[in-house]
């Protein structure tokens, strides 16, 4: 089947899922999470292939371990499955509403976007959790993953396409696109009219691709260059417990921190601290920490920039929080920047003036994740500033419809 029919088939899908009850969206969500876990053999076995592949080819460590799935890896999908079922139906949602001098009375609802599609790459994760989130938003799932996941996928969306059958819904509410290549890639991001809002979880190659060549509207989510700013004010043992998490919990993936910025009322005591804490992540500083660590590599201004998704740490002494949000201004991509402090104004300030989708304080930026923050699940991280910013849950997957109702009102 070529592109451009399946997405007809995907459209066609859209639009009895956007009037289907919430119940048989449910039904639906719950019987993929049941499905998943009871063929869990096959969607593990589809895996090692990819797996298989990928060391191959060379593959990084990293990227190996986005793509790696496990029976813990599918629990937890099929958990988030569940937990996005459990949720409330955004759908029909009455936003806001008044009643005009005229006796017209104004609402706006939430209806679903229609057919959304998910360019992604190596997480297979991805295809279950950008898919029940659309599905429970009334919206149809269309995915285009990469080349190192393709069988993964398609033994995952196999599942899903059952459990919509079994709900009575149709199978095309979730469709994948097989064909790996770029040309494809281009012509699912230029399939205006058929794809209502586009979605790209990757890196900055995909995003610059989506750049160049999107003619469909998208959200984007961007890249993770996120900061740990200690404070002078800062609970030490808390900063190192937090640091350590942030960066080394799961180094490769957007909400992990990359530079961890310190003030030198507190440097000497916490810096040597941090480095014994950070065992087996490479630091690379900037003079002042050299000063106060012998043999830490130096840090370069493009370090600073660097979203590093491995054992890596840009490292930085600040005179001030003014200068700590200078920056992150100057250095950071939007995505999740954290204090840690006791004073409150301090932290006040932080996270009025640092502009990113999601400050946090006194805590790790790895809680910058839908499933953290009780959305159940999320499509991906918005670091810009239309329609959606910061994690993309359920709400962020509907747009609004003016109701107007009346009763022989015209206008004079």
């Amino acid at each position: 089947m070529n592109l451009e029919a399946l997405a007809a088939g995907v459209r066609a899908a859209s639009r009895v899922v956007g009037r289907s009850s919430s119940a048989a969206r449910d039904d639906a969500l719950r019987l993929a999470a049941d499905l998943l876990v009871e063929g869990a053999g096959a969607v593990l076995e589809a895996n090692v292939e990819d797996l298989e592949r990928a060391e191959d080819e060379g593959l990084g460590a990293t990227a190996v371990d986005r793509l790696r799935l496990d029976e813990d890896r599918l629990a937890a999908m099929a958990a988030g499955l569940r937990a996005v079922a459990a949720l409330s139906d955004p759908v029909g949602e009455v936003v806001d509403g008044w009643v005009r001098p005229n006796g017209l009375r104004v609402e706006r609802v939430r209806v679903p976007l229609g057919v959304i599609g998910v360019v992604y790459e190596n997480r297979p994760n991805v295809t279950s959790d950008a898919a029940g989130l659309c599905l429970k938003a009334g919206s149809a799932a269309f995915l285009r993953g990469s080349a190192s996941a393709l069988a993964s996928n398609r033994a995952i969306v196999a599942v899903l396409r059952r459990a919509l059958a079994k709900a009575g819904l149709p199978e095309d509410a979730v469709a994948l696109v097989e064909d790996p290549s770029h040309e494809a890639a281009v012509a699912f991001m230029r399939l205006r009219g058929l794809i209502d809002c586009l979605i790209p979880r990757g890196g900055p190659a995909l995003v610059a691709a989506l750049l160049e060549h999107a003619t469909v509207p998208y959200v984007l989510d961007g890249d993770g260059n996120c900061h740990v700013y200690v404070d002078a004010a800062a609970d030490l043992d808390m900063a190192t417990e937090i640091i350590v998490n942030a960066k080394t919990q799961r180094p490769g993936v957007c909400n992990a921190a990359e530079t961890l910025l310190v003030h030198e009322a507190v440097a000497e005591a916490f810096l040597p601290r941090a480095r014994q804490a950070l065992g087996g992540v490479e630091l690379r500083g900037d003079e002042r920490v050299q000063a106060l660590l012998p043999g830490v590599a130096a840090a370069s201004e493009a370090d600073f920039a660097t979203e590093f998704l491995g054992l890596t740490l840009a490292v930085g002494v600040v005179g001030s929080l003014d200068q700590a949000i200078e920056h992150i201004a100057r250095y950071g991509s939007g995505h999740s920047e954290a204090i840690v402090t006791t004073d409150v104004a301090a932290a006040d300030r932080f996270t009025r003036e640092v502009d990113a989708a999601a400050v946090v304080v006194n805590a790790s930026t790895r809680f910058v994740d839908g499933g953290e923050l009780g959305l159940g699940a999320e499509v991906g991280i918005s670091t810009q500033k239309l329609h959606a910013r910061g994690p993309m849950g359920l709400r962020e997957l509907t747009c609004t419809k003016w109701v107007v109702r009346g009763d022989g009102q015209v206008r004079r």
